[in-house]
């Protein structure tokens, strides 16, 4: 599995590093929340093995961040915060389990297990909208039986639309869910890669499902199901 560890205790960081990839995972480790959250947002990982007291920002701020992006990556807090409330608390922010330090290596590494076979579990299996389906787990995208080749990007944009079918969807949205940036520098960028995503989707078909929406942005519809 791909792990990043987001703990700022440097020895601990290497036990817990070693560890794992003695059990041929790929351990990526951050030592403070802004570069945990980059590692997060930009990146995709099996696990997030998350201290709560980090420099720059606290893990609780990059729970949020990530659950905000609608990055669903499961998370297990490893803290020496004990108390019932602060387990509530972490659950309620998007957590998916909770440890207290000290720990057992081996229940570290079951827990790691349980998550991430729940989250195989929770993947939606096909996105469909009209005769366009989406595999997020083989990647593949197909509109009727003619496979549809797609960069890095244009596959994340067409994911996006998808996921919030018939609904007008801003510029600026689009930046911070797809890019990850703020809209101000990305505005021509954004039109040039719907651009590219509606010649593969849309070119040569009579139905149109890529639409502008004026005054707001863009729109995937879905002619089987009422617009927002």
């Amino acid at each position: 599995m791909k792990i990043l560890v987001v703990e700022d205790e440097e020895k601990l960081a290497s036990i817990i590093q070693r560890g794992l990839a003695e059990e041929q995972n790929e351990v990526t480790v951050c030592a403070d929340g802004e570069s945990g959250l980059k590692e997060a947002v930009t990146a995709d990982y099996d696990c997030i093995i998350l201290d709560l007291m980090l420099p720059k920002r606290s893990g609780i701020e990059l729970l949020d961040a990530m659950r905000a992006k609608e990055i669903h990556t499961p998370v297990i807090i490893l803290t020496a915060k004990d108390s019932v409330e602060d387990r509530v608390h972490g659950l309620d922010h998007g957590a998916d389990d909770y440890m207290v330090k000290p720990f057992a290596f081996a229940e570290l590494e079951a827990r790691i297990r349980s998550v991430a076979r729940r989250a195989d579990a929770a993947q939606p299996i096909l996105l469909s909208i009209a005769d366009v389906t989406l595999d997020p787990i083989k990647q593949e995208v197909k509109r009727g039986d003619e496979e549809i080749k797609l960069t890095s990007k244009e596959y994340s944009l067409l994911q996006y639309f998808m996921t919030n079918p018939n609904t007008p969807l801003s510029r600026k949205m689009i930046a911070e869910n797809v890019w990850d940036v703020t809209f101000a520098s990305y505005s021509n960028v954004i039109d040039v890669y719907v651009n590219f995503l509606r010649k593969k989707i849309d070119c040569d078909r009579e139905q149109k499902l890529i639409v502008t929406v004026r005054g707001v942005g863009y729109m995937m519809r879905d002619p089987d199901r009422p617009i927002d």
